[in-house]
């Protein structure tokens, strides 16, 4: 089994759920999403933000502004929903069970 690849599958397991906390704070522009994935090493490929941030979109979960900027042409600033809220709130859940899951299973000593 590959390695590398294993690492890539859980982190897009996890990538729509961090990427929903991160807009939970308040209104964020695409590139500081980009930013605190890549520093938390969740991701690191930029191509992969965009299209799952308009999935996310039409899915209802998010919705977006534009805002004049001083330093050039407007930005897109992105906004949970009601509905993604929700759905976020869910996934808490959902992280929570499977997070303990996965303590209680790693940190059992071997026989």
């Amino acid at each position: 089994m590959d390695l590398e690849n294993a690492q890539v599958q859980m982190r897009k397991g996890i990538l729509e759920y961090c990427i929903l906390h991160i807009i939970s704070r308040g209104e964020i522009y695409a590139s500081e999403i980009l930013d605190e994935l890549i520093n938390a090493k969740i991701m690191v490929v930029e191509g992969t933000l965009y299209p799952l941030l308009t999935r996310l979109k039409n899915s209802g979960l998010l919705d977006y502004k534009w805002v004049e900027s001083t330093s050039g042409p407007p930005r897109k600033y992105y906004v949970l929903t009601d509905t993604g809220q929700l759905f976020l709130d869910n996934l808490n859940g959902t992280w929570n069970e499977l997070s303990d899951s996965v303590t209680t299973i790693i940190s059992k000593k071997s026989k």
